[in-house]
């Protein structure tokens, strides 16, 4: 019985601990790990690690538009807070193409070099495989942003429902557009788990909402803004009427700047994801009309001292998976 009363209290402390609740334990009730202070930008707490062990964590993820450079920076935040502490958080660029075989062929590679934990952008389905392979091996696996519809052994995903976020997006543009007009849809990749969701969440809504909106594509830019581009100005040759341009993905900044280019600014409007430099520019300027953030730096920061704290104290995360609430930014908000 007083096994049980311990490992239940264990538990207990561990997760007021996550939840960042140890403040608020009675006087000489102290959790077995305590927390030194959330990083700036970050909502996890890092445990203390007294004995400094070291834990060496690879971080996985692709570079390929402006979108991946704040996910970049959280990961190398991460680094510099748990330095200290006696973690290493290791960005590994996973290149420019994104696939399946890339995050394979990325975390075959951190197997190999012995990683203790990893962090990954899985995106597609085909990556479940190897990340059941990781964790059967004892690395325990953390996917943001977005991962592929297969489950996996993975311990937590953070990042944005992305179904809601269509939706979320469908709504927008049904109020924008008036429930009529013309709308060309722009999607990343088609093979895209996350990309496909925003993509049917957004049109399932449209489609059941406002009927008289016409919808083009969608087209498939490969997160590259200047495919996106191109895109757009075919689009509109062929559909004067052109009134929105959805972009489920990277490289919105590229339809917004063909907006700009064909004069159609305050004619056309652009709604898109990510809280880029490049995409805050057309929002001021009003090229851009709608803009969904995700937290990609919070995600990345939040993620890698997550596994520090399950590596040091076998500190769990609060859920299997942990939703991040974006914000759908407009013109008025760049002011």
């Amino acid at each position: 019985m007083i096994r049980i009363l311990a490992a239940n209290r264990r538990r207990v402390l561990a997760g007021l601990a996550a939840l960042g609740l140890a403040a608020a334990l009675p006087a000489g009730l102290k959790p077995a790990h305590a927390q030194t202070a959330a990083p700036e930008g970050g909502t996890v707490a890092a445990v203390a690690n007294p004995d400094k062990k070291e834990v060496r964590i690879a971080f996985l993820s692709f570079q390929n538009n402006p979108f991946w450079m704040p996910v970049t920076e959280g990961a190398k935040a991460a680094n510099d807070y748990l330095k200290p502490l006696g973690g290493t958080v290791d960005f590994v660029d996973l290149g420019n193409e994104l696939s399946a075989e890339a995050v394979v062929s990325g975390i075959e590679g951190a197997l190999a070099k012995q990683y203790d934990g990893i962090v990954v952008v899985p995106i597609f389905d085909g990556t479940a495989r190897i990340i059941n392979e990781a964790v059967d091996s004892g690395v325990p696996v953390i996917s943001i942003v977005a991962e592929g519809a297969a489950p996996s052994k993975r311990v937590t995903f953070i990042g944005q429902n992305a179904r809601a976020a269509g939706e979320q997006i469908g709504r927008f543009l049904v109020d924008k557009m008036g429930g009529k007009g013309t709308l060309g849809v722009i999607t990343g990749y088609f093979g895209a788990t996350q990309h496909n969701e925003r993509m049917n969440g957004a049109l399932d809504f449209i489609k059941a909402n406002a009927p008289d909106i016409k919808i083009l594509g969608p087209f498939e830019n490969k997160d590259k803004a200047e495919s996106a581009y191109s895109i757009v100005q075919d689009m509109q040759t062929a559909n004067p009427d052109l009134s929105m341009v959805y972009v489920t993905a990277g490289g919105p900044f590229g339809a917004a700047k063909a907006v700009k280019d064909l004069g159609l600014t305050g004619k056309v409007g652009v709604v898109g994801f990510d809280h880029t430099p490049e995409n805050m520019g057309y929002l001021k300027s009003g090229e851009m009309v709608g803009l969904l953030d995700q937290a990609p730096r919070q995600q990345a920061l939040d993620a890698s001292v997550m596994m520090f704290n399950l590596l040091v104290a076998d500190q769990q995360p609060s859920a299997a998976v942990i939703p991040v609430e974006g914000k759908l930014l407009t013109p008025a908000d760049a002011k």
